[in-house]
């Protein structure tokens, strides 16, 4: 079938909107029709050359989706076509070591080990087979993924919000409540208040934590910190020191989510002992952070993430219902929506930091 797909054919260049070809889906497969994709900060590294996934050009990016279904192949029972769904990112084999441990975001199997490195072919551009990010390729009219990765949404819920439910949402709510566990009454702080720290901000929220300080160095992501939950906001110098001054001897859960390993070294000194810190941000590959580790006398902890430790059937659900429930704002972080042909002006847009969320809606 043919449809309309925006292709990274070089590295640091626009995307190109082609027409290409989807295969029909195989087995254990589902084709979907994409009513929305939001554009993530990492499709930026991915057009940058600096995504440790994306290798031999072309690709079809885009990854945090939602759509109907369209079609299915063989043996596939969770879904029928006409179901809503959103596309998540990962899902577990169920089979592997980590997954019968309980672990499913650590979830080895090779299906989704394939996936992540693009996937199996499924997409063709004047005959030359183009990878999918992650497996999904969502920045296109149709994608073919695993039935695993393919978790039902209620009919009613607006597909630009759910969307955003797929990465930045559950990634930052992740962080708080599957990862530092964030107790009711605590104290938290949030470095970087893009899309996905505005949704750690979210989480605390939910959580029940009574002090939230947002740090950033743009103005206008201050003020949306606050709006999605911040008792104080500040812009970063001595970390430790400002935050010391509201919260004596530092906060109990830190979540840096700038990338930067010296912001995630000032975060993690501004807790107090027995403090969490959880790195939500991806810092480039081989840059050492510097931890003085006297702090780690203190019981202090430090922690990765990915994906908010997601366990999408389970996560996702939830995070739809709290949705529609009124207690979680999705349209707030929607700066715009555009058309597939203004994708590489939303690219520029996260590049300068003036959105928290651009959704391609179909």
């Amino acid at each position: 079938m043919l449809m309309r797909a925006a292709v990274l054919t070089d590295f640091h260049q626009p995307m190109e909107i082609r027409e290409v070809e989807i295969a029909d889906p195989g087995p254990g497969e589902v084709r979907v029709q994409i009513k929305a994709s939001g554009v993530c900060g990492s499709d930026l590294k991915a057009i940058d050359g600096k995504s440790p996934v994306v290798h031999k050009l072309p690709f079809v990016l885009g990854h945090e989706s939602a759509g109907v279904v369209e079609s299915v192949g063989t043996g596939v029972t969770a879904v029928k076509p006409g179901d809503h769904v959103i596309i998540s990112m990962s899902g577990p084999c169920g089979k592997c070591r980590n997954c019968g441990a309980g672990r499913f975001p650590l979830c080895s199997g090779p299906a989704r080990m394939t996936a992540i490195m693009g996937g199996e072919p499924r997409i063709t551009l004047d005959g030359q087979e183009t990878r999918r990010f992650i497996g999904i390729g969502s920045f296109a009219e149709y994608a073919v993924v695993r039935e695993a990765t393919c978790v039902k949404i209620p009919k009613d819920a607006p597909f630009d919000a759910m969307c955003l439910l797929a990465c930045g949402v559950v990634t930052g709510v992740g962080a708080v409540m599957n990862v530092a566990q964030v107790a009711p009454g605590s104290s938290v702080l949030v470095v970087g208040c893009g899309g996905v720290g505005l949704n750690v901000i979210q989480g605390a929220v939910l959580a029940g934590a009574t002090t939230i300080i947002a740090a950033d160095v743009a103005d206008q992501k201050l003020k949306l910190a606050e709006r999605f939950g911040a008792t104080h906001t500040l812009v970063p110098g001595d970390l430790p020191a400002q935050v010391g001054e509201l919260v004596r001897g530092g906060v109990e859960y830190a979540f840096d989510v700038t990338g930067v390993p010296g912001v995630l070294a000032s975060a993690f000194a501004a807790t107090a002992p027995g403090g969490t810190t959880v790195m939500v941000g991806s810092p480039p590959a081989g840059q050492p952070v510097e931890i003085d580790p006297a702090l780690l006398f203190s019981s202090r902890r430090l922690m990765g993430t990915q994906g908010g430790d997601a366990a999408p059937h389970r996560d996702l659900p939830m995070l739809a219902g709290q949705f529609l429930r009124g207690r979680l704002d999705l349209h707030g972080l929607i700066t715009e929506r555009v058309a597939l042909e203004q994708i590489n002006e939303a690219v520029e847009q996260v590049r300068r930091g003036a959105v928290a969320r651009t959704v391609v809606v179909f």
